[in-house]
């Protein structure tokens, strides 16, 4: 899952950036209005966590914006505007959750994991492909009933080729999606953590390499 902050609080910002890193999300903060809609432009998002009170065009206006172009953006407010007439507000905007500061970053995680399954249209939490068992909300693999002890890049790789169901995901797109905006786009990052999570989930290999193309979670129908 890839995330955009939009928060005009520096330390705030990379406090949740942070803390959904360590929950095996990917985030990119945006500390005004200007660059939260350039890397909206540029960038697919999953979620987007929206401040109202930010310098250029606000929240509010942002959140109209993700709304006016159709993306299907879902869009959590997180902000000390904490009255009724302000959540009603927030959520006529087009918000699909509201989150009042002071909060609990545990509590954030849970709703972005809730938004990212409805978006999901109402995907099962667990998913189930070749033997291969992935909770996204414990973080936990197993593999025909073993425990795989995964690092957090590890299981943000393997929960973007899962979700694939088997099609072949690229090198730039896992990229995109398990890492944030400052990755070098020439790292071979991606090429060592799937060979490292190759080697952590066990022969025989789950992951198939497709020449030139990407990666893809090798169901049998096809050795690769």
């Amino acid at each position: 899952m890839r995330v955009l902050i939009v928060e005009d609080e520096p330390h705030l910002a990379e406090a949740v950036r942070d803390g959904l890193r360590l929950a095996a999300i990917a985030a990119d903060i945006a500390g005004d209005g200007d660059t939260a809609l350039a890397l909206l432009s540029v960038n697919s998002y999953d979620l987007a966590v929206l401040d109202r009170d930010i310098p250029g065009p606000s929240g509010d206006e942002v959140a109209r914006r993700i709304v006016a172009s159709g993306s299907g953006i879902p869009i959590l407010m997180l902000t000390a505007a904490d009255r009724m007439d302000d959540k009603e507000s927030g959520f006529g905007l087009g918000a699909d959750d509201y989150l009042t500061k002071p909060f609990e970053l545990r509590e954030l995680v849970l709703r972005l994991r809730a938004l990212d399954r409805r978006r999901g249209h109402a995907r099962p939490p667990v998913r189930e492909i070749a033997g291969l068992r992935l909770d996204p909300f414990r973080r936990e693999v197993f593999r025909d009933g073993r425990y795989v002890a995964l690092t957090r890049k590890q299981f943000a790789v393997l929960e973007v080729l899962v979700a694939a169901e088997g099609g072949v995901v690229s090198a730039e797109e896992l990229l995109e999606r398990a890492w944030d905006e400052h990755a070098d786009p020439f790292t071979n990052a991606v090429r060592i953590t799937v060979s490292a999570l190759r080697k952590r989930l066990g022969e025989p290999w789950l992951i198939a390499t497709v020449s030139g193309v990407g990666y893809r979670i090798d169901t049998g129908d096809a050795r690769g």
